[in-house]
């Protein structure tokens, strides 16, 4: 393995924790919205409330984390990336700010219509963020977005059979998430029936994100042949441990064993992020139609700034992960009843 691969290889690990931890983060957006109305949809919101409110904004760590790395250590691939779909990186961004005020100023008052408005773009915000990140996802894998300042079509770049299937299958993917975590967490805050009724949406989710995902299939064989030819070959092994890890969290979700359940569901979801990787290896930017394509290799910076950052991410490591892990596993502990009230 060479160094800008060993480089990629840490930056796509926290592209994998970004999608399980925020999308989860967005995927409970996604139930706030269908929560139901005020009265009704209290206890659902509060639950959500309770289960994303300590963590929300570490999650986005991990992205600042794979945007760092990838302007630092793969400038060529950055600049492409950016100069060719910055409008849906825009939206997501202000999504992005929009759903975190929203989050936080929605608990600071008092006023119904206020809160209303707040948890409306909350909501909302939380659909349209991981649809444009999905789009871009899939520009990038079907091969429109070639190297140089803004030499991609910055339309058709996003606007395409793939990026849509990329978009709508990020939002599907959280909705999973979400709801296969917040089974757990409701069983944990003792309010059993909120978590069968998350197991039926993980269980209906699921069923709506396997028959997406076997539809994509046929939109990649015809508008992503590259990345189709990689799945079905090289990557077919990490597509089968997605499925299978997909069947198996099912099975879990019915037995109702939701901490197994979430172990995976993570990984049926890593394992999809891990073949969009190898199908399109060694490609940083893939190849396509009037797109020469940008190599991993190609595109790394030299190698003093690939030691360097390598040297910075171990550091950096020994910091941020033991801090997260202890984050994450503090808030999942039984709330107490003054957390509760």
């Amino acid at each position: 393995m060479t160094l800008p691969e060993v480089v990629l290889g840490v930056m796509f690990v926290g592209l994998v924790a970004y999608g399980l931890f925020g999308g989860a983060d967005f995927g409970a957006g996604t139930w706030d919205l269908l929560a139901g109305g005020t009265r009704g949809g209290a206890r659902r919101r509060a639950l959500i409330e309770r289960s994303i409110g300590p963590v929300w904004e570490a999650n986005h760590v991990w992205l600042i984390f794979v945007l760092v790395v990838l302007w630092t250590a793969f400038p060529r691939g950055f600049v492409s990336v950016t100069t060719t779909l910055y409008a849906p990186l825009i939206i997501a961004a202000f999504g992005m700010i929009a759903r975190g005020a929203a989050f936080a100023f929605r608990k600071s008052t008092t006023a119904p219509g206020m809160r209303r408005l707040l948890g409306a773009s909350f909501a909302l915000s939380s659909l349209v963020t991981p649809y444009f990140l999905g789009a871009v996802v899939g520009g990038v894998a079907s091969g429109r977005v070639p190297p140089g300042i803004g030499a991609g079509n910055v339309v058709t770049s996003w606007v395409n059979p793939t990026s849509t299937l990329g978009g709508v299958l990020a939002v599907l993917v959280c909705a999973y998430l979400a709801a296969v975590f917040l089974c757990a967490d409701a069983l944990r805050a003792a309010e059993p029936d909120l978590a069968a009724e998350f197991r039926a949406r993980a269980l209906g989710t699921a069923a709506v994100t396997g028959a997406a995902g076997v539809a994509g299939f046929f939109v990649l064989q015809a508008d992503a042949p590259l990345l189709f030819a990689g799945l079905v070959g090289r990557g077919l092994p990490v597509v089968v441990v997605s499925v299978a890890a997909g069947l198996a969290a099912i099975v879990l979700l019915v037995l109702r064993r939701y901490t197994p359940a979430r172990i995976a569901s993570s990984l049926a979801v890593a394992a999809i992020l891990v073949g969009w990787a190898v199908g399109q290896y060694p490609y940083l930017l893939p190849p396509g139609p009037g797109n020469p394509g940008l190599t991993i290799a190609a595109a790394a910076a030299g190698r003093v700034t690939l030691v360097a950052m390598l040297v910075a991410l171990v550091v950096g490591t020994l910091v941020l992960v033991p801090s997260l892990i202890y984050l994450y596993s503090l808030f999942q502990r039984a709330p107490t009843r003054e957390d509760v009230s």
